[in-house]
Formats: C-alpha cells, sequence, structure tokens
C-alpha cells in the first residue's frame, strides 16, 4: 500500500475543481512566500465546505474560478503561491484527508517543507482527527530526514506561531512527533533541546519517544544528561513507565553505583509502580553488587511471592555474591531451591559454589561438584579449571592439578598463561622445581609464556642464587619477544646483590634504563639495602640523591631499606645519624619500623642507652611505639641484665594499651630462662596458655635450653611431647638443645632415639648438633660412636671444627692413647683446623678429662 504522503501524480482539472474550494484567490503576488495572510472564510474552522451555501470571499481578495494549482509546469520558473496553499488547506480544516491529499499533488512544485508555515498547518489539520494522527507524526519525520534539518528552537516557535496565527488548538502530540523525528534522524542534542523546550512550555513527552531519548542518551554514556532530563520531568509529574526504571538501573549498574540502581528502584515502588520481573532482577543485582545480601535475600523472596520462578540470572547473582561474602550455606540452599523450581544451574553458579567450597578449606567438595557437573552438567569451563587448578595448588596438591591441567586440554580447552603460572607456582611451593621448569618449557613452546610466568621462574632463580641461569632465561625471553620488565630487572639487582657483588648489580640496573625502563621504589629499595648491608653507606647514599633527581620519590619503604641495611651490617649508630639527616634534608617522616630497626641495631650490639635514647626520641616525635618496639628492648635489658627495667619496659607497654602478644612472651620467658629463673619463665608460659595464644616454636627452645641448662632435661621432653601433640613441628635448635641435656644426664639411649628421629624428619645437622653429639658421646665414654659421627661428617664434605677435635682429643687422651691423640692434632693441622689454647693444654696432661661445654656454643 502506498503511503499518504507519497506525491501523487497530478490529477485532472476537473477532478481538482471537486476538492478544493471552486472560489479560492487569485489576486495573491506569487512570490514564494506573502508578507501577510489573509484573513480567512468563517468556514475555515467549521463544516466542510460542500456543506457550505454561499462561503465568504475573504478580505482584500476576489473570487476566480479558476484552479489553485501551479501556473506553470513542474519544470517551468514559478512556483504556487505558499498563502494560496494555505488558504486551500484551511478550507479543508474538516477534511484532514482531503487536505492531506491536496498536499501531496501541490508540494512537488511548492517546495513547502523548507520554509514557511505550509507544512505545520496540515499538521495542525492532520492533528484535529484520530484517524490522521499517523500521517501527522510521517510527514515531521519526512521533514526531518529530507532537508536540512532546522533548529528545535525554530520548529517549535513555528508550530506555536501557526497554532496562534490559524486558529488552531494546540496539541502536544506536534511536540512529542517533533521530538521523535529528532530521535530518529539520530539528532540526540536536537531532541534533548527539543524535550527541554517542551518541559517550559509544560507539554508533557510521550513515555515511549521520551524512552527513546533516554536509551540514545545513556548509549553515548550521557548518564548525568539524561538524569537531568527526568528529574526536570519528574517535577511535571511524568515519571515514565517500568521500561523507564529498567533503563536507569542498568545504567547505573553499568556505571559501577549499585546504590543508585537500589534508590531508582527504591523511588519507583515508593510512587507505588508495580515491579515487574526485570525490575527486581536488577534491584536483586545491585543489592548483591552493593554488597547487600539481606536486601537481595528479601527481594528474591517478594519476587517468587509475587510472580513467578526468579530467572536463572537472577538465581545466580544471590549465589555468586553469597559466595564471595563467605555466606556458602545460604548460597547452597539457594542453589537447592533453583534447582527445585525445574531451572538448571548454568556454569556460572556451579563455579562459584566450588569456588565456595576451596574458600572453605574443603576441596574434597569442590571436586565432588566438579564431577557432578561432568556427570550431570552444566560442563565446567576455562574458569572452573582455572579456581580448582589454583587452589589445588595452593593445597600443595599438585598431582590433582596436574590432573585437572591435563584434562582441560583433553576438552580443548587450551590453557592460558593463568594456568601455567598457578602450576609453576604450586611446584615451586611443593619444593619440585624441576616439574615447574617443564611446565615452564611447555608453555615456551606453546607460546603462552609471556613476561609475568618468565618473572615467576626468574624471581626463583634469582632466590636460588642460580645467577647464570637467570641471565640466560632473560636473554630467552629477548629472543622470543618476551620483553622483560621492570620486574624482570628487579630480581636480577636483588640476585646481585644477595650474593653482594654490587658492580654487577649497578649493571643490571644501567641496562634497566637503556631499555627505557624506569626505576620505581622497589628498584631504588633493593640497591641501596645491598650498599647498606655491605657497609657501603656512601653509595647508599648516592643511590639515594639519584633517586631523588630522577623524579621518583623516596617513600618510607626505601628510607627504611636504607637504616635496616646499616643496621644489620652493625653500624647502627651510623643508621641514626642518616636519619636525622633524612628528617632534615629529605623532610621524611619516619614510622616506628625505621625507630625499631634502629632500637633493635642497638639492642643487638650491646649498647641499651642508645636504644632507650632512640626509644624516648620516638616517644617524643608522636611515633607510638608497638608489641615489637617493646619486644626488642625487653630483649635488651635480659641481655644487660636488667630485669627491673625489663618488668617496667612490660608494664610501660600494658599502660599504653598494647597487649602482649607471642613475640613479647617469648622475650620475658627467653630472659628469665638465661637468667635461670625458670620458676618465673614456667609461670609465663602458663599465662600464655590461659590466654589462649599458641607458643611458637622459638618459645619451647627458651624453655628447654633454660631446663637444660638448669639440669631438668626431663622437664623439657615434656615440652617436646607437647609439642608433638600439638602439632608443632621441632627445628634443628630444638632436637640439638634436648640431645645436649640428654647427653650431658647421661640419659644417652634417649638421646640417639632422639637424633635419629630428627634424621628421619629429614632435618640435617649442623655443627653446632655435631659438636654436641661428639663431646656428649665422649663424655658417656661412647669414643667409637663418636669417632663414627666424625666419618659421617667427613662422608658429607664437612671439616670437623676445632671443638670436635678437642673434645675427640681429650677422649683419647683420658684413655691413655695419646698417639690418638697426637694423631688427631695431626689431622686438624692437615685440614687447616687451628689447635686453641684447649688443644694443647689436654694434649700436655693439664686438662686431661677435659672436655668442652657444648651448650656454651650452642
Amino acid at each position: 500500500m502506498s503511503s499518504s504522503l507519497t506525491p501523487k501524480r497530478i490529477p485532472p482539472p476537473n477532478l481538482l475543481r471537486r476538492l478544493i474550494n471552486p472560489k479560492p484567490f487569485c489576486s495573491q503576488s506569487r512570490s514564494s512566500r506573502a508578507p501577510d495572510y489573509p484573513a480567512r472564510d468563517s468556514n475555515s474552522t467549521g463544516k466542510p465546505l460542500h456543506e457550505s451555501a454561499s462561503p465568504k470571499r475573504p478580505v482584500n481578495s476576489t473570487l476566480s474560478d479558476s484552479v489553485p494549482y501551479p501556473s506553470t509546469s513542474k519544470y517551468g520558473g514559478d512556483i504556487m503561491n505558499e498563502a494560496r496553499v494555505i488558504d486551500a488547506l484551511l478550507g479543508h480544516r474538516s477534511d484532514p484527508r482531503s487536505a492531506l491529499r491536496y498536499y501531496n499533488w501541490v508540494e512537488p512544485w511548492g517546495g513547502f517543507d523548507q520554509d514557511g508555515d505550509v507544512l505545520w498547518v496540515l499538521v495542525h489539520i492532520l492533528l484535529g482527527c484520530r484517524e490522521t494522527f499517523a500521517p501527522a507524526r510521517d510527514l515531521i519525520i519526512r521533514y526531518l530526514s529530507n532537508y536540512s534539518i532546522p533548529k528545535p528552537s525554530v520548529a517549535v516557535n513555528r508550530i506555536v506561531y501557526c497554532a496562534e496565527k490559524f486558529g488552531f488548538e494546540l496539541n502536544s502530540r506536534a511536540f512529542n512527533y517533533l521530538l521523535n523525528g529528532y530521535i530518529r534522524a539520530r539528532r540526540v542534542d536536537d531532541a534533548v533541546d527539543c524535550l527541554n523546550l517542551m518541559l517550559e512550555r509544560k507539554a508533557i513527552p510521550f513515555v515511549t519517544y521520551m524512552n527513546s531519548l533516554f536509551s540514545a542518551l545513556l548509549r553515548r554514556n550521557s548518564m548525568d544528561e539524561a538524569r537531568e532530563l527526568y528529574h526536570k520531568m519528574v517535577t511535571l509529574g511524568v515519571t515514565g513507565d517500568n521500561f523507564t526504571t529498567q533503563l536507569f538501573m542498568r545504567a547505573s549498574l553499568r556505571e559501577g553505583k549499585p546504590e543508585e540502581a537500589a534508590e531508582i528502584f527504591g523511588d519507583a515502588k515508593s510512587r507505588g509502580v508495580e515491579p515487574d520481573g526485570l525490575m527486581y532482577s536488577l534491584a536483586i543485582q545491585a543489592a548483591c553488587k552493593k554488597p547487600d545480601l539481606s536486601m537481595a535475600f528479601g527481594l528474591l523472596r517478594e519476587m517468587r511471592e509475587k510472580m513467578n520462578v526468579p530467572s536463572q540470572e537472577t538465581y545466580t547473582s544471590v549465589i555468586t555474591a553469597s559466595v564471595t561474602e563467605g555466606n556458602l550455606e545460604e548460597a547452597l540452599r539457594l542453589k537447592d531451591e533453583m534447582v527445585s523450581c525445574g531451572i538448571p544451574m548454568n556454569v556460572i553458579a556451579a563455579t562459584s559454589l566450588i569456588k565456595g567450597h576451596c574458600k572453605n578449606d574443603d576441596l574434597v567438595s569442590a571436586l565432588d561438584l566438579f564431577r557432578e557437573m561432568k556427570e550431570k552438567g552444566p560442563s565446567p569451563n576455562k574458569v572452573t579449571f582455572s579456581v580448582l587448578i589454583e587452589w589445588c595448588c595452593r593445597k600443595e596438591n599438585m598431582e590433582k592439578a596436574l590432573e585437572l591441567y591435563e584434562e582441560m586440554k583433553l576438552v580443548s580447552i587450551p590453557p592460558s598463561c593463568f594456568h601455567v603460572h598457578s602450576m609453576i607456582r604450586g611446584y615451586l611451593k611443593a619444593q619440585t622445581p624441576e616439574k615447574a621448569l617443564t611446565i615452564f618449557d611447555e608453555s615456551v613452546e606453546s607460546g603462552v609464556a609471556n613476561t609475568f610466568i618468565c618473572n615467576s621462574i626468574l624471581s626463583w632463580l634469582c632466590k636460588q642464587g642460580k645467577i647464570n641461569e637467570a641471565i640466560n632465561l632473560v636473554r630467552m625471553m629477548e629472543s622470543k619477544g618476551i620483553e622483560p620488565n621492570a620486574v624482570s630487572y628487579n630480581n636480577m639487582i636483588l640476585a646481585h646483590c644477595k650474593v653482594k657483588d654490587m658492580e654487577k648489580a649497578r649493571i643490571i640496573f644501567s641496562k634497566m634504563l637503556e631499555k627505557g625502563l624506569k626505576p620505581n621504589n622497589v628498584t631504588y629499595s633493593i640497591l641501596i639495602d645491598g650498599y647498606s648491608k655491605n657497609g657501603d653507606i656512601q653509595n647508599a647514599f648516592d643511590v639515594l640523591h639519584e633517586m631523588d633527581s630522577s623524579s621518583v620519590t623516596p617513600n618510607e619503604v626505601v628510607f627504611s631499606s636504607f637504616i635496616d641495611g646499616v643496621c644489620k651490617a652493625g653500624k647502627t649508630s651510623d643508621a641514626r645519624d642518616a636519619l636525622q639527616k633524612f628528617i632534615s634534608e629529605l623532610n621524611f617522616g619516619p614510622s616506628c619500623r625505621t625507630y625499631n630497626s634502629i632500637i633493635d641495631g642497638f639492642v643487638k650490639e650491646g649498647n641499651l642507652d642508645s636504644a632507650l635514647a632512640t626509644y624516648r626520641e620516638m616517644c617524643d616525635n608522636g611515633v607510638f611505639p608497638t608489641a615489637v618496639t617493646y619486644t626488642s628492648l625487653i630483649n635488651g635489658c635480659f641481655k644487660s641484665s636488667k630485669m627491673d627495667l625489663a618488668l617496667k619496659m612490660t608494664k610501660e607497654m600494658e599502660d599504653r594499651g598494647i597487649k602482649r602478644d607471642i613475640p613479647v612472651y617469648g622475650a620475658l620467658i627467653d630472659g628469665f630462662c638465661k637468667m635461670r629463673d625458670m620458676e618465673k619463665a614456667s609461670a609465663l608460659f602458663s599465662e600464655l596458655l590461659e590466654l589462649g595464644l599458641c607458643p611458637s616454636v622459638t618459645v619451647y627452645n627458651s624453655l628447654i635450653s633454660g631446663y637444660r641448662d638448669v639440669g631438668n632435661i626431663d622437664a623439657g621432653l615434656d615440652l617436646y611431647k607437647k609439642m608433638m601433640n600439638d602439632g608443632i613441628h621441632c627445628h634443628l635448635p630444638t632436637y640439638t638443645t634436648l640431645i645436649d641435656g640428654c647427653l650431658k644426664e647421661r640419659k644417652l639411649d634417649i638421646a640417639l632415639d632422639l637424633y635419629s628421629k630428627m634424621i628421619e624428619e629429614g632435618i640435617k645437622p649442623d655443627f653446632i648438633m655435631y659438636t654436641a653429639l661428639v663431646s656428649g658421646l665422649c663424655k658417656n665414654g661412647q669414643l667409637v660412636n663418636a669417632q663414627e659421627i666424625l666419618e659421617e661428617m667427613e662422608k658429607k664434605g664437612k671439616i670437623p671444627n676445632v671443638n670436635i677435635y678437642n673434645a675427640l682429643i681429650a677422649e683419647h687422651r683420658s684413655e691413655g692413647n695419646l698417639n690418638k691423640a697426637f694423631a688427631l692434632h695431626d689431622e686438624m693441622l692437615d685440614k687447616g683446623v687451628t689447635p686453641d689454647g684447649h688443644t694443647y693444654d689436654v694434649l700436655i696432661g693439664r686438662k686431661a678429662g677435659g672436655g668442652v661445654d657444648s651448650h656454651n656454643n650452642l
């Protein structure tokens, strides 16, 4: 069917006479636009012309029987007079369809859409009848698409002007159709201006057009502009429909403003809007993202009570949010509810639940759900495998991780860099680097390896001191087009700093600059720490100044690295002087950590007075001490045999509201143990347990050493049993102390059992342990066993120290075996072990039968 707007073929003159007023104007100017319009006849707003008996002649015009069609052909130079066309249209005011037919006939010669009032007169006529609303709308759409689009202010003023001039009632549809035309022409800014002009005139916009405009604004991310328009409309009482609310809720969620989306939903409900399913779903999404699980659960219940079952997407949102917030129990309940409603679980919900089980340290349930997915659906995706592989690696279950890794490849999911990194990190954590390197090599061959993956291997190589391998890896990266980044170079610099090769560390730093990589605070802190620990204070200072000149502002970590490194190099006074310089010249505000390094440095150097002076300075500068501060000071007090001062510091700590933690208790217990006051040490240990604190291995070691020193190794063995029962693994120092104590108290069998257990646990003896064993066995007359220990050391390539030789020489001397004693002396010299005064005292018999108090060396 042809459109009513399509220009018709020119009808014959006799037909035209029946369509238009038989007595039109004929004396008007033939210009394209008359300066003024003649008065209309009285019938122009009344009945159809054919019902009028004798229409009145317009003012200042003459009647003519001529027909008002173009005086020349379409290809001639003249066109029809606009005033005559308007008069003809007004003559058909009560017959909009006739007016439209006339307009379609005359428009090709007049060009009346471009300028003037012809179009708008016709629009007003068409809007006078419901049946011709659509042609009016289409006229405006064609007008705004075919011609140079006028500004909204011009078009709106023309509509108003025509209505006032020709006596039409102003219909808001004219404005709405104009608004629709701008939207259809994709002139969004003009549409916004049009809507603003409408609102100024209190013209109510149609909700459909309003939503179309809001959609266009939101598509171009003009949320603020859309929001402003909406608020203007609300003041006129136009609030839109559910689709309007959904538009703004979606936009708020897209902008990451779930609170705003929830507020929009709440405002709509307060206005009496009955939310539909989509509104509820969006509101639940907003609640989940806030997050406000209580609100999400309430909305879900309300949605179920008022309408059909929530969608799979809605349930998934709440399940995922519940898992994220650590409420796995509720997530599982929602999953069961969803399935009972006939909604299958999707892969997103299933993967979220698997992650929830993993976060709850329940890898078994996670794997059970994974098996259920494979059997019943949905099929696991890349994210599902990622979660399980990551958590298997975290739990060092590398066998299962590898199984999942291979299974993923079998179902045509290629491993990503994330999976590779998880596997490498897991194998390195499980102390199986060869398998990590295998995975790495595969990733390089497949092209998956990136800088992130390479850095994980590079970091491990550097920590292991495998500098040559690390250098080769960097070369391989460059050959494969994998550019090393700042992290890569930082690792290389750190590796050279650890082996105290600062020259090469500096060369790597220079290469980093050549590559155009900008050093950061981490880079500079590594260099500063390296120079400081090497006692090279000047170069450390130079790096600080270089850092300042390169526009990298030193942070607290950099300054603290410098201070800590100098302190660990045994130059705490220099560190304190440097701190004053940082404060005065670089406006550095030291933290508690910085002061703690200096205090601990002075304590380790035995300079308690300077440590206390630094503590007072710290307090005077408004830096509050922590438990770490007091732990160092308490250790220093005991080290200086100032028990009263240690207790005073403990009280001061408690007065500041700082509770005793394990390190503080450890410092107090160790202090009393060293003072051989086991009663107070034991009381503190009981207090620690009553508070529900878990003693560390260090605390146990202090107590066991204390009991050994007072000759009560049985109490030490009881503590050892408690450690085992509590699942606390003993370290080498624990076994060394226990074995030394047992040998001193002639508990040879227990000592040897402990040594065997230690070896079974994979703990390797060091020189202190060997010294305790040899010395103890010799004193117990176990010269053969002691000699076996010596042979064991030699097999492991360990050269016995002077104390071990002294113990063996003393025992052979006491048994009268001088030849063996002197042979051991010669063996010492051959192996480069220098005898001390005790060696010669034993050999010449001044201290025959003597030995070494091994615990003095523990």
